[in-house]
């Protein structure tokens, strides 16, 4: 450790983890095993950083929320293991809503990510360059958001679904999905990535036939569900996505737009 380095006596750091010149640590930190934390990173107190974690220059991890509401409530922010957080990310901690910020295992935040207040983000998340997440949001496992895709405030984006580039996420996306466009609207099913994860043919063409009754051939939800219920052998695959649309606050994307 450098003496520019400024850790504070009270934080924990595992065995094995390296801490670069000119990183700042506060006192109530919590940092695993073999990470690495880069020159000019910020860690501010209620961080919890896991095991094999890499955290680039200049990222700020445990800020205080960017919430009038917040009122110096002692909430966390927790990381998961083998997460990646490139150059100048910036995670906020939780509010008194949830107490806590969740990134999972396994996940890449790329270059000037922002994770707001109270987010839940899974394991084998992807967020691409210049992701915003504002505050209360869920981005449940495997999914993938591209470069300067904005999301609004209490969306949820589904296991596996994938949403391109630049998109404006106002509405919740469901499982398994290919989200893009303005308005965000079903481009098909995250085919190739569902493959690469080990689903078989028949799962797939579960998905796509779930989402045909849902997007292509209806444009009312409460019809297709119905419609889904009745046509659509069960399955996992078909349990999920409908336990997602009932937990649905904002209400789903809009579907296939001609």
């Amino acid at each position: 450790m450098n003496i520019q380095t400024n850790i504070s006596p009270g934080a924990k750091i595992g065995t094995g983890t390296r801490v670069d010149p000119f990183v700042t640590i506060h006192s109530d930190v919590v940092i695993g095993q073999n990470c690495w934390i880069g020159p000019y990173v910020t860690i501010m107190d209620g961080s919890r950083i896991g095991n094999n974690c890499k955290i680039f220059p200049g990222a700020v991890v445990g800020a205080v929320p960017q919430d009038l509401k917040y009122n110096g409530e002692n909430s966390l922010l927790e990381i998961g293991d083998n997460t990646t957080i490139r150059e100048y990310c910036t995670l906020n901690r939780g509010t008194k809503a949830a107490m806590t910020t969740k990134i999972g295992s396994n996940c890449l935040l790329m270059a000037y990510t922002h994770v707001a207040h109270d987010c839940i983000v899974g394991d084998h998340v992807i967020l691409a360059n210049n992701v915003n997440l504002a505050g209360h949001i869920t981005i449940e496992d495997h999914a993938i958001l591209g470069g300067l895709v904005a999301v609004h405030q209490f969306v949820k984006v589904g296991a596996h679904a994938m949403i391109g580039g630049g998109s404006l996420v106002m509405k919740d996306v469901p499982p398994f999905a290919k989200a893009a466009r303005d308005p965000l609207s079903y481009e098909g099913v995250n085919s190739i990535g569902l493959k690469r994860r080990g689903f078989s043919k028949e799962q797939v063409d579960r998905i796509h036939d779930i989402y045909r009754f849902m997007f292509i051939k209806h444009r009312n939800i409460s019809k297709a569900i119905r419609d889904i219920q009745d046509n659509i052998p069960e399955s996992e695959e078909k349990l999920q996505i409908l336990n997602f649309i009932s937990r649905s606050e904002r209400g789903i994307m809009k579907g296939i737009r001609r």
